[in-house]
């Protein structure tokens, strides 16, 4: 039987292996805010104003650079683009709920809360409380998140270069797709992406991410039709 309580510590348990290299990720990026200049409480702020990773190193490399706000920003919000397709994902799940739900819901969906809810949604469509498993697993990383950026303002200075925790950024990413490594065509498409992203890595604005997305949304859907004949 479907319920609320269920369905959210569902998402919690769902989303907590993805909170390994998470910890060390918001470490980093406490601890780099710091280090370029950044107060505690405009990089704590960051974090609970953007709560994307990505978006917020993109935005306090680029203002530590002497960037404007206006180059800042639209680098940021490039990045932070992916966004849009989880929300175009998840519309055909949660276009029952209001508009305030949805807003209260778009501030939670990360990386990592998309990856996990995604698949439940899937697999429970007749579950009409499944948006409380987005509730479960994004509140999760947004608490990790946030205490674990306190942990990188105030003792991320002292963590040793050699530890090589610089790395656990993109590992972060990668966790996502290790499940989707175990089909031909989520592979096929998961290596053009990525060799699409270095090859337009020069683009404005970090549209690399945009371009790459799009033309691997194109060969997937051929992949689709091909499947189906």
């Amino acid at each position: 039987m479907y319920t609320k309580k269920n369905s959210f510590l569902i998402g919690v348990s769902d989303v907590l292996p993805l909170m390994i290299p998470v910890v060390p990720f918001g470490i980093i990026f406490g601890a780099i805010g710091i280090e370029l200049g950044f107060g505690p409480y405009i990089t704590f702020a960051t974090s609970i104003i953007i709560f994307s990773g990505a978006s917020q190193i993109v935005i306090i490399q680029l203002l530590s650079a002497g960037a404007s706000s206006i180059v800042a920003i639209t680098s940021s919000s490039v990045v932070s683009t992916r966004h849009l397709l989880y929300g175009a994902v998840f519309n055909q799940y949660l276009n029952h709920l209001s508009i305030y739900w949805k807003l209260g819901l778009s501030y939670l969906l990360t990386d990592q809360a998309f990856a996990v809810s995604n698949e439940y949604f899937k697999e429970n469509t007749e579950n009409k409380f499944k948006h409380y498993h987005l509730i479960g697993s994004g509140l999760t990383l947004w608490l990790i998140w946030q205490f674990t950026t306190l942990i990188g303002i105030y003792l991320g200075s002292i963590v040793p270069d050699e530890l090589g925790l610089t790395f656990t950024i993109p590992l972060t990413f990668l966790a996502l797709l290790v499940n989707y490594f175990r089909k031909i065509d989520h592979l096929i498409v998961i290596v053009i992406s990525g060799l699409l992203s270095i090859l337009f890595y020069d683009a404005p604005f970090k549209s690399y991410i945009i371009i790459s997305s799009i033309f691997s949304l194109l060969v997937a859907s051929i992949f689709i039709r091909f499947k189906k004949k």
